[in-house]
Order: structure tokens, then sequence, then C-alpha cells
């Protein structure tokens, strides 16, 4: 495993990382959870992602009672969550940042973990009701009240993510270290583009999400949507039309022949593509069960296969939809 600094902070990450959006309870119950995490760390995996909203909490609580069950050190893993949406109803329990939801909510997500504090907070969406200002303190506030110890953001813009940390230099606050933001070979605008600034300028790092597009760059969709996949979950009807993308499917088809070149998955050669940003601290994997954890840790030994040659095939392959 490599391990990779969380942009300018100290903290080191493993490259690949475990994360529980739409497997847990959905797919995976706590057994299954717990042996997909002891895969992951085995091979080395010391961060695991999570959300409050991801299951209506019950994600927190299963990844809570999985760690309960292996028992590691609290020194040997990073846990994160993820606030914005909320998960009971009022008007200040949903879609908000202001300072009453974000201090209740991270509150609430260490007694479903069962832990007394969190790595890593993010806000999980930007709030364009709440001054920034007033999410900057709470975030602080947080991190001062020992309920966190970094603290970032999921799907801001730069001038948000850039305003955000300008307030928390102003008043020697702390300040955002990290974004969560999508990036697969469909995806790639905003990390490559518009946040280009701010690595240099913020330190900025990435723990980022969805490096196989919701499974599509597995190339298990190509002839449909298999049953049991998470394209027939209830509840993500919604994915099924990206799952269905025709252009999508053509581009990955153009990646079939450098995965067999290699004699790697489609999965781990995507993979491997997103590591090789120098800029992504991490790339969140999921998996439904633990030997699928394993073939995804062997993107790292695709890695150093991947020369620009390669990978300028595999970006002309996906040229038609890259975004």
């Amino acid at each position: 495993m490599q391990y990779r600094r969380l942009g300018r902070s100290g903290l080191k990450v493993s490259a690949l990382s475990f994360g529980s959006w739409v497997t847990y309870s959905n797919q995976l119950d706590t057994k299954l959870a717990r042996e997909c995490m002891a895969a992951a760390r085995d091979a080395g995996v010391n961060f695991f992602d999570n959300a409050e909203v991801y299951a209506n909490g019950e994600s927190e609580r299963i990844m809570g009672q999985a760690l309960r069950e292996l028992g590691w050190s609290r020194e040997q893993y990073i846990v994160s969550s993820k606030f914005f949406w909320g998960i009971h109803e009022g008007p200040n329990l949903k879609n908000t940042l202001n300072r009453k939801y974000l201090l209740a909510a991270v509150d609430g997500s260490l007694k479903r973990f069962g832990l007394e504090y969190l790595d890593l907070i993010f806000c999980h969406r930007p709030d364009p009701e709440t001054p920034i200002e007033e999410t900057v303190w709470a975030m602080h506030d947080l991190i001062n009240r020992g309920k966190a110890l970094y603290w970032g953001t999921s799907e801001w813009s730069a001038e948000e993510i850039r305003a955000a940390w300008q307030i928390a230099e102003r008043h020697h606050l702390h300040k955002p270290v990290m974004e969560q933001p999508q990036y697969n070979l469909f995806a790639r605008k905003r990390v490559e583009q518009e946040y280009r600034r701010l690595y240099e300028d913020l330190g900025l790092g990435l723990t980022t999400w969805s490096p196989l597009a919701s499974g599509m760059l597995t190339g298990k969709y190509l002839d449909g949507i298999p049953a049991g996949t998470r394209g027939t979950l209830p509840g993500y009807e919604w994915l099924q039309e990206r799952l269905n993308d025709e252009a999508k499917k053509r581009a990955v088809k153009k990646l079939l022949p450098i995965a067999q070149e290699l004699e790697v998955t489609l999965a781990q050669l995507s993979l491997a593509w997103c590591l090789r940003n120098p800029h992504v601290s991490t790339v969140i994997t999921g998996a439904s069960r633990s030997a699928q954890v394993l073939e995804n840790m062997k993107a790292l030994e695709v890695l150093p296969r991947l020369t620009d040659e390669i990978a300028a095939r595999m970006n002309e392959a996906c040229s038609e939809i890259a975004g």
C-alpha cells in the first residue's frame, strides 16, 4: 500500500480507501461489512469513508459495530463522515450547514459510530442559504472541542472553497484541508481544471469518490443491468439511465483492449488511472464482498505500468463524454 499526505496536512491516508456508500445496509450487513473492512485493512487500507445520510444513518451504525468487533486500536484507522442532507425532518435538520445542525449532526454521528471523535468531517454539499463564515466557525469549533481532527468539503466549487479558506485564514481558524469530489475517466473537469490553482495555493487534498462511475467502468453493464447490482436497488432507480448511457458504453468498449493488453480488469485499470493523479490523496473504493476488495487493491500493481502513452490512449477512448 502507498500512503499519501492529505493535502498539505501531516495526516497520511492509504492511496486506496474503503467507503460505504450504496453498499452498507443495502447490500452489506454487519458481518459482510466486517469481512470487507478486514480484507481492506489487511491490504493496508487505513481510511474508511462514511456519511450521515448513507442508509439514513444505518451505514454509520454498521461501520461502528464492525469496528468494535474487529477490535482495532483507534490510532490504526481513519474514519470520516459527511454532513448536509440530514436524516430528520425540520427546518434546521435537513439541507443546511448552519451551526445548530452541524453541532447536533456530528454528535449524532459519533453516537451511531460509538466513537469519541471522527478523523475527518466534510460539508457534504455547499449551502447557499447559510453564510460560509458561520459554517467555517462551526467546523472550527467542532475540531476545538475534540469532535474531529480535520475538516473539508465535498462537491464545493473552487470559489466556495477559497472563500472558506480565506475566512479561516483571516480569523486564525482551522482551515478546510480536503475536498471530496467525484473523479473518474468520465468526470474530470472539476479535479483537473477548476481546482488546479487550489492544490498549490491552499494545499488542498482530495479524497475522490466514484472512481468506477457507479460501476460503469467495470464493464459489467455493457449488456444491461444484471440482477443484484446497485442499478436494481430500491431508491437507486436514478442510476439506471446513467448505466444505460450508450456513449459511455462505447467508451468502455474502447478501454477493453487496453485492459486486455495489460492483463488486468477494467476496474483495476480505471482505479490506477485515478491514482496516477498526484493531487489525489486517496481513491475511495466500494465493494459488496471481500474478494472484490482484494481485486480492487491490485490496482496499485497496475499503477507503475500506466505509462504516459497508455494514459493518453485511455483519455482518448473517453474523450467523447469526459466532462
